[in-house]
């Protein structure tokens, strides 16, 4: 989870959708809200790892393995990599698992606790170094691929567990992709992933104003309340 900008205002985001559109995302996202206040401590086995996640963290949920699966299938052993918005760790634990050094970050205390007791369990601690971190702020150095899963609705959360799902204005995804660039290495690149719960035409106009191209790796789509959605992971260079 991330939040914040690298100059603390808020900006304000006027989604490109009906009126309609955004009640029925607003609807949707408290049903989600609901659910992540209501869970206890879960554990999860996915993609060969175990996961432990407490209260207050993001789960691992039914969409999770698109960027999971392209996680295993683009990290080279040695690459450095940055997981943005860890959560309860799981991509940078996949990466590890692939032999990459990775910088896992999250601004959720609970969540970072989480990723380290979770690299520890699955025996890649040693590779996985978890800090504290509004977006970028902890972040050093240059990657070779930086992962990022944000929030996908724009409301203002009223905590900690909400902003897990919800970045006010979409001030952390902007200032992720505004400072995006001099955080990677030569030939570097980008896993995003993204619903149409969220403001996809957005996320797409964030890639192209700060010159990036991308290119789907995995796409699902699906049905929620008679409404068709779709879920994508973006490989962004």
């Amino acid at each position: 989870m991330t939040s914040g900008g690298s100059d603390g205002t808020v900006p304000q985001h006027v989604p490109a959708l009906s009126a309609a559109d955004v009640e029925r995302i607003r609807r949707w996202h408290e049903r989600a809200y609901a659910s992540l206040i209501g869970r206890g401590e879960q554990t999860f086995d996915y993609l060969g790892v175990t996961l432990v996640v407490p209260p207050g963290v993001q789960p691992i949920t039914p969409t999770s393995h698109l960027l999971g699966e392209a996680v295993l299938t683009e990290v080279r052993e040695g690459e450095r990599v940055l997981d943005m918005g860890t959560g309860c760790g799981v991509n940078a634990i996949l990466a590890a698992t692939r032999g990459a050094r990775v910088d896992a970050v999250d601004v959720n205390p609970r969540a970072v606790e989480a990723a380290r007791a979770n690299a520890a369990r699955n025996g890649v601690a040693e590779l996985v170094h978890v800090r504290h971190s509004d977006v970028f702020s902890a972040a050093r150095g240059t990657f070779d691929l930086i992962v990022f899963d944000p929030p996908f609705r724009w409301f203002k959360p009223r905590d900690l567990t909400e902003a897990a799902i919800t970045d006010e204005g979409y001030r952390a995804m902007t200032a992720f992709f505004r400072q995006a660039r001099g955080h990677l290495a030569p030939g570097g690149r980008m896993l995003i992933f993204f619903g149409t719960s969220g403001d996809m035409g957005h996320l797409r106009q964030l890639m192209a104003e700060e010159g990036f191209s991308c290119a789907e790796v995995a796409r699902l789509r699906g049905d929620r309340d008679g409404v068709p959605v779709e879920y994508l992971t973006f490989r962004v260079t």
